[in-house]
């Protein structure tokens, strides 16, 4: 009887060509015989592991969201023996605590989803870690992208498993830190490109400044992938806190005249633009005083939500102290990613407001600045508000300079409070924020003009944040963020949420 595959994939024998058979009503049987023997010895247990590797490896895509359906809902805990053994703890409360927590024990490996023991397994050959978080990616992508309630509650039940496992198994004492140079491997090297998300690396003369002098490029790698990065950490070596990523980075930016060109700071730079210059070799450490984080990018989907960044940066203070350790300046500078997006959205629903005469409870903008702004409405205006969101969404004010003096009081100090007062459970909203905040910084400075790459005018208006990391103060400011919500802020920030920006006329 003819057999009708949905997918038909052809590997190299020794007789010639082999087809092997990813059809998507095979996937039922596939997942049975998987789960039917459940003790087995351990060269069995390694065969099934490498035989589910393989199988799920010549899947179609929609043939992973097949399997991953049937292994979630199908495959997990087992509601009726949860309920059976939940009443036996029920009942033997009367019968000794020997019985009360042997039956307790019960109850808990009953919870344990029946995958979940299938992934400690795959987790010990080789392949299978790196197997594991590949395909956390896709689950994540599937619960994403699922309409379904219950599909999303399975999905969810089964990222939380594999997220837990993959917690453990990448926690810190598992990673080995390892600095990129010119000089490392290829490989990693050209990794380091491709994985940047955060300020894209343009060609390799970009990649060679990154990785050599007065910079310092760390990641993490796990020794059951060793040539895989799996968090990014980069840090500029300068004379203060930098406050553009332009000066870093080496890259133009769009400048109120219209403009095109590359800042300058006091930030400092390598000696020289050409790469091949023997000057480029040389760091003199009477001219560094402060370490700059500039990118950390998580390379991998499938860790998303797994705690890595947090414990590079530690890392990588205390190796930057003990190749300086007269450096007391650490700090980052990073993006504003959703700024715009969410001041967008508060002037939509302010305008919309004032048109149905409510107040919105959010004052944007003075009555001073107000004044400053009226001149430039016209009929499509029906009031200052969208003036502003037109200014804001088209990026006009970047090529005129009167606008630009006229927008920066304005934008710095809805930034500030976007970034201090807005929350999300009672945690700051901007993950970005979120994330150096948990880590024990504080909100420094805002910099005004500090990214004006058009990623950085559609993220946040060109503006970029300093976390400042004061080593003596970042566990108590950790702790008070993470149980009482305590935000710390500099003096700078809180005058700039109260309408007081440095550098402006009042």
């Amino acid at each position: 009887m003819l057999q009708v595959f949905s997918n038909v994939k052809f590997s190299a024998c020794k007789n010639g060509i082999m087809p092997i058979r990813t059809m998507t009503s095979d996937i039922p049987s596939f997942l049975e015989s998987t789960f039917s023997c459940p003790d087995m010895n351990i060269l069995s247990t390694e065969r099934k592991c490498k035989e589910f590797l393989s199988y799920y490896g010549q899947l179609t895509p929609e043939d992973k969201g097949m399997f991953l359906t049937l292994l979630s809902e199908k495959y997990g805990v087992n509601q009726d023996n949860v309920t059976r053994v939940a009443q036996s703890v029920a009942m033997s409360q009367e019968r000794g605590e020997a019985v009360l927590l042997s039956t307790q024990e019960r109850l808990r490996n009953t919870l344990l989803p029946r995958y979940q023991q299938l992934f400690r397994q795959i987790g010990r050959i080789d392949g299978g870690v790196k197997f594991l978080v590949d395909l956390r990616a896709d689950v994540i992508s599937r619960q994403l992208n699922s309409t379904s309630e219950i599909a999303v509650a399975y999905y969810r039940a089964l990222n939380t498993s594999l997220r837990e496992l993959l917690s453990l198994w990448f926690a810190v004492g598992f990673l080995n830190l390892q600095r990129v140079t010119w000089m490392s491997p290829c490989d990693m090297v050209q990794k380091i490109s491709e994985y940047e998300a955060v300020h894209p690396i343009r060609n390799w003369t970009d990649l060679k400044r990154r990785v050599g002098p007065y910079r310092r490029c760390f990641v993490f790698t796990h020794n059951s992938m060793p040539h895989e990065p799996v968090v990014v950490l980069h840090t500029a070596l300068t004379q203060e806190i930098s406050s553009s990523i332009h000066s870093i980075i080496h890259s133009p930016g769009f400048w109120p005249g219209g403009v095109k060109k590359e800042p300058t700071d006091s930030t400092l730079s390598p000696p020289t633009n050409d790469v091949s210059s023997p000057n480029m070799e040389k760091e003199d450490p009477n001219q560094i005083s402060a370490a700059v984080f500039y990118s950390i990018t998580s390379t991998l989907k499938g860790l998303q939500g797994v705690e890595l960044g947090n414990y590079l940066i530690k890392k990588v203070v205390h190796e930057v102290q003990q190749e300086f350790d007269h450096i007391k300046q650490f700090s980052s500078l990073s993006p504003i990613p959703g700024f715009k997006e969410w001041l967008i959205t508060d002037l939509n629903q302010s305008i919309h407001a004032k048109v149905i005469g409510e107040d919105f409870g959010k004052e944007f903008i003075t009555d001073s600045e107000q004044s400053f702004l009226q001149p430039y409405m016209n009929s499509s205006h029906s009031c200052v508000l969208e003036l502003l969101k037109d200014f804001v969404q088209s990026n006009t004010w970047v090529s005129r300079e009167d606008l630009e003096r006229i927008l920066k009081p304005i934008l710095m100090r809805l930034c500030a409070r976007y970034l201090y007062q807005e929350k999300r459970r009672q945690y700051a909203l901007n993950p970005v924020a979120n994330f150096h905040l948990r880590n024990g910084a504080v909100i420094w400075r805002v910099n005004w003009m500090a990214d004006m790459s058009m990623r950085g005018l559609n993220a946040s208006c060109g503006m970029m944040v300093n976390y400042r990391y004061y080593l003596s103060s970042t566990e108590e400011n950790s702790c008070r963020y993470l149980e009482e919500y305590h935000i710390e802020a500099s003096q700078d920030v809180l005058d700039m949420c109260a309408g007081i920006v440095p550098g402006t006329v009042q």
